[in-house]
């Protein structure tokens, strides 16, 4: 079973290039971020014409979220993040797919900190490791993969170079003190488990030549709790994809995980 996690940073304008993607990759569950559309403009004909089921959960020209399965319906089991009825951004998207659960969701980038967005970015992760914890031991193999906007560490691993970027929400130690307070509590970094040193880079800004440099960071993540890293195979970034004409500044992020 293929997981892939991907923004696609505008989901009508980068639809060739999604249609492009899922047609080469064939992943059998695709988890799909910042696809900035309302729930009644969201591109469903052409998802399905592609041959998978889809729930996705929107919002108009920001943030939105997508579940997509190849050849099945994913089952909805949660829309939104649990913990603040106030936040109305769309984010969190949990569904069950062939006996796993699988959530796409997409973490608030926290720019500028200090100040709100930042609060906000620190409240949110707070309130994602605690629904995390009520998945962790319910005994099915669940998959949390998305924009984390998180970078774990300064290492070429995970950032070309932390100069441009020290100042930057992805990096600050509340960040990353979540981010590990996750990991701590049970949950596995697929990809850094499989290829602990290996640079797996996921986005690359469009400014100042990044793709064209290398000068990316790994900022999408798929999370799995104890069941679902049993059964983990193969892990990988299909980097080519963010050089394509028009593309999202990210590329997919997968996993593989053995029938269970």
């Amino acid at each position: 079973m293929k997981i892939a996690t991907y923004n696609v940073n505008g989901i009508h304008s980068r639809l060739p290039r999604l249609l492009e993607w899922l047609e080469e990759s064939k992943p059998d569950v695709a988890c799909l971020q910042e696809i900035k559309t309302s729930d009644a403009t969201f591109p469903e004909a052409a998802i399905r014409d592609a041959g998978y089921g889809v729930l996705w959960h929107g919002q108009k020209g920001f943030n939105g979220v997508a579940l997509l399965a190849r050849g099945s319906e994913p089952v909805e089991i949660r829309r939104g993040l649990p913990g603040d009825e106030a936040d109305t951004h769309s984010r969190y998207l949990e569904a069950q797919v062939q006996g796993v659960v699988v959530a796409s969701l997409y973490l608030p980038n926290g720019n500028p900190q200090p100040g709100p967005k930042f609060d906000y970015k620190l409240a949110w992760m707070a309130r994602l490791n605690a629904h995390a914890a009520t998945l962790r031991d319910d005994g099915m193999p669940v998959v949390l993969a998305g924009d984390y906007n998180v970078v774990p560490t300064d290492a070429v691993a995970d950032i070309y170079s932390t100069r441009s970027w020290k100042k930057d929400a992805l990096l600050q130690p509340e960040s990353r003190a979540a981010f590990q307070a996750m990991q701590s509590a049970g949950w596995t970094d697929a990809l850094r488990h499989l290829h602990p040193d290996a640079p797996l880079y996921t986005f690359w800004d469009y400014l100042r030549q990044r793709w064209q440099r290398d000068a990316g960071l790994r900022i999408d993540h798929l999370m799995l709790n104890a069941p679902a890293l049993a059964r983990l195979r193969a892990a990988g970034v299909d980097k080519a994809v963010r050089g394509r004409e028009k593309a999202s500044d990210h590329a997919p992020a997968w996993i593989e995980l053995a029938d269970g």
